[in-house]
């Protein structure tokens, strides 16, 4: 549902609904400003994706995006069923890129959450899929392929603020050395980078295709050794 207008900013409005709606989380409340949902969230991240899709394939050429609701735009709804938390909606957005052939989290990708406040950009992958595990471990264990990902993590925390993350593990999983140099890469269970700061002014700006391209090109390094990496995992045939 795009307006079909080229991106000029995320709106005001939107920034007053994500605040809204964190502060009246239900479906009535939802009902009533159905609306602005529309116009204020769902248009301008349409808009947004259809924009910001094209300039992120001049990046790579592997990137892939769907601009609607379940493609690159995730629903606005909460899964509740396994949830504590039973509020019945996201107070924020939620927007994906990904490379390669796998569709969505199966792959490296970029993503973008924005709270009414806060902004949260990245690459990577937050965790792998069954046997993207152990070609990461081995790839880390690699030595052109260790050491690159160790140059790789180094020029991205130059680039920029950026957090390193994915290192979920407190230990060196069974049968592995941890006295082995790149012992702390083997705590990984997902790799990705990225930043989260307070809304940029660029944000309401046609400037904000730009501000997201800038950071993403830093990070971009980290989905490009992951597609390597991971790409004899992704072609097994319990991958397909």
């Amino acid at each position: 549902m795009s307006s079909g207008k080229e991106f000029s900013g995320f709106p005001e409005g939107t920034f007053g609904f994500l605040r809204d709606i964190s502060e009246n989380n239900s479906r009535e409340w939802f009902e009533t400003h159905r609306r602005e949902y529309e116009q204020y969230y769902l248009e301008p991240a349409l808009d947004f994706i259809m924009e910001l899709g094209p300039r992120l394939q001049e990046i790579s050429s592997s990137v892939k995006f769907e601009p609607r609701v379940n493609g690159s735009l995730f629903r606005i709804h909460r899964d509740v069923r396994f949830s504590r938390d039973k509020t019945p909606y996201k107070n924020h957005l939620d927007i994906r890129f990904w490379e390669g052939e796998r569709r969505g989290g199966k792959s490296p990708g970029f993503f973008f959450r924005m709270h009414h406040d806060q902004l949260m950009l990245g690459s990577g992958t937050h965790g792998f899929q069954k046997g993207q595990l152990e070609a990461y471990r081995q790839a880390v264990l690699d030595r052109d392929k260790g050491e690159g990902l160790v140059a790789v993590l180094e020029n991205v925390r130059r680039a920029g603020p950026y957090e390193i993350g994915g290192a979920t593990r407190k230990a060196v999983p069974r049968g592995f050395d941890p006295r082995h140099e790149r012992a702390d890469l083997l705590l990984h269970e997902g790799l990705w980078a990225g930043l989260e700061g307070e809304i940029p002014s660029e944000a309401r700006s046609t400037d904000f295709i730009d501000y997201c391209i800038g950071h993403f090109s830093a990070l971009q390094p980290i989905n490009r050794w992951l597609l390597s990496a991971l790409s004899a995992a992704d072609q097994s045939p319990a991958a397909s």
